[in-house]
């Protein structure tokens, strides 16, 4: 591994979505794909450590869509970030990893509807791909930051190329 690819290189800020405290000792930051299905391993995994960790623990999402594997991955983040323009991304991140095998258009616009987001402004921005560009920006992070697969995790700002399905040890690594 190349020491320069190691390391995240857009530090965690405003524009990122986030739970838990900015101050955390500890910021997890994970690049995912909501059709992956290592991703949909590593999502209650990530959840049991937030509820272990609690206010210790910053806990990042960055969009990393594999399109070539995963057809659905790049209408599912622009989802994600359409819900977010709309104070619901986390709602909407849980939801399309719950729902992780129905990924596809008919299945999306149900899913915003079902969290309450406005359907109008939301088709348009679906159809008009107007988040390509916020996910696009993720993306590329991703790739700057050495991230070649999903999940890929940095912990306080350093890739974590350890066992993430080991929750204990993921949480030891955290602590």
């Amino acid at each position: 591994m190349n020491a320069k690819n190691s390391h995240l290189t857009v530090p965690v800020g405003e524009h990122d979505h986030a739970q838990g405290p900015a101050n955390a000792p500890v910021t997890l930051v994970e690049y995912g794909d909501y059709e992956c299905p290592h991703c949909g391993r590593a999502y209650p995994i990530v959840k049991r450590i937030q509820k272990r960790l609690g206010n210790r623990l910053r806990f990042v999402y960055r969009n990393l869509p594999l399109a070539e594997l995963h057809p659905n991955a790049t209408a599912a983040a622009e989802l994600a970030e359409a819900a977010a323009t709309q104070g619901k991304f986390w709602e909407m991140h849980d939801m399309l990893f719950e729902h992780q095998r129905a990924l596809d258009d008919s299945h999306l616009v149900g899913y915003a509807a079902e969290l309450g987001l406005d359907s109008k402004t939301f088709e348009q921005e679906l159809h008009a791909h107007t988040h390509k560009d916020r996910v696009r920006k993720d993306f590329m992070s991703a790739i700057r930051s050495g991230a070649n697969g999903t999940p890929t995790f940095f912990i306080n700002g350093q890739r974590f190329d350890g066992d993430w399905y080991d929750e204990d040890a993921f949480v030891r690594a955290l602590s």
